[in-house]
């Protein structure tokens, strides 16, 4: 499969608490070795928070793949909310949790264009549970992958318990690469992706996603059954 190369680095969001956690590291050091490595540790936790590792992204433009690393934790097959106009036809949402362990960079799960970025204030009840899709606070960007009256998709970032923070580097009417980093979540969160309609998914509850990399759905399979898996412990 052909793929592309996405660079390894640390998100600049995180610059900012490294520099804390160091500064704040050196003046332990002036008078408490304990507390100078216990500061370091933590610096080094932050450090791997905001890691952005390379990831190998399928080039295929027919194949949506995973905005974020983490558990694919709910898959519904509904009308989506109002505010995101996609219309009022029925389509799947696949939801992703992400637990603090997780990498948070955000990646665009396909190509096109920003019809517009939706934020919304709320909550911050655990992301882990199905109604903070409605309740949390969340930013939404719904994509016009092409001139296809159905290529409509969205896909948001939902803040959690511990996440208060939402970062969105993207803009309405801005051109996206799949792949791309286009934001993160602080620190601990979920990602919900509305499927173009007909879209089925190809992954199940309870599956591991990588950003850029885990495939969603392939929208060239459209209409056809979800994919079936059972889970062995």
């Amino acid at each position: 499969m052909s793929c592309i190369n996405m660079t390894l680095s640390i998100h600049r969001e995180g610059y900012k608490f490294i520099g804390i956690g160091l500064l704040v590291s050196f003046i332990f050091l002036l008078f408490c070795q304990a507390l100078f490595w216990i500061s370091l540790i933590m610096t080094l936790g932050i450090t791997i928070f905001f890691r952005n590792p390379r990831r190998a992204v399928p080039k295929d433009e027919n194949l949506i793949t995973s905005p974020a690393d983490g558990l694919v934790c709910n898959i519904s097959y509904e009308e989506p909310p109002a505010e995101l106009e996609l219309g009022t036809e029925k389509r799947y949402r696949i939801s992703i949790f992400l637990s603090i362990f997780n990498v948070h960079i955000n990646r665009v799960p396909m190509s096109g264009k920003v019809k517009k970025v939706i934020y919304t204030p709320g909550q911050f009840i655990d992301a882990s549970v199905d109604k903070s899709s409605l309740c949390n606070e969340r930013n939404t960007i719904v994509l016009k992958t092409s001139d296809n009256d159905n290529s409509l998709m969205a896909f948001t970032q939902i803040a959690g318990k511990i996440a208060r923070r939402i970062v969105c580097d993207v803009h309405d009417g801005q051109e996206i690469k799949k792949g791309e980093v286009f934001g993160l979540i602080r620190f601990g969160s979920r990602n919900d992706v509305w499927l173009p309609v007909g879209a089925v998914p190809q992954v199940y509850v309870g599956q591991t996603t990588v950003s850029g990399e885990t495939v969603l759905s392939d929208i060239s399979q459209s209409d056809q059954k979800p994919r079936e898996c059972v889970i062995i412990q």
